[in-house]
């Protein structure tokens, strides 16, 4: 169910509560969800994950994006929270799609290679076209 992105980075689709059992056999030391609340009826509230992760010694953030696409403040958020984790990484929405492409664009704001970024979402199986443009334009702003 996650989907190995880069060494330490997993994106996945929803997860439940007892997927917090994996992450933490897994060495997860943070959980990021980008999935806004509410966004479906069978989704685990945020705070239900946030209370078992931290239960089991896990990091939470959450990160929300809707369907409207990315803003800078999330890209933001994203760059920062994958810098500021002490282990490997989990992030989470419905399908792992929107994590995937936040992570992309967090990682080429900080000048990642936009190559190696799209190799690495389609070996987990995301498509890195839908903000393939705004990957480029933050490589190039950040270097």
């Amino acid at each position: 169910m996650f989907r190995k992105l880069v060494e330490g980075i997993y994106a996945s689709p929803q997860i439940g509560l007892p997927d917090i059992e994996l992450a933490r056999a897994m060495g997860v030391s943070l959980i990021i969800n980008n999935r806004p609340e509410m966004e479906s009826p069978d989704q685990v509230p945020g705070a239900e994950i946030a209370a078992a992760a931290r239960a089991a010694g896990i990091a939470y953030v959450a990160i929300p994006v809707t369907h409207a696409g990315f803003s800078e403040p999330q890209v933001r958020a994203m760059a920062d929270a994958l810098e500021g984790a002490t282990g490997p990484i989990l992030a989470y929405c419905r399908s792992g799609t929107r994590s995937t492409l936040l992570w992309a664009l967090a990682e080429a704001s900080k000048g990642a290679d936009p190559d190696d970024l799209a190799a690495a979402a389609a070996q987990a199986g995301y498509d890195l076209t839908p903000v393939r443009a705004l990957v480029d334009m933050l490589v190039s702003r950040a270097g």
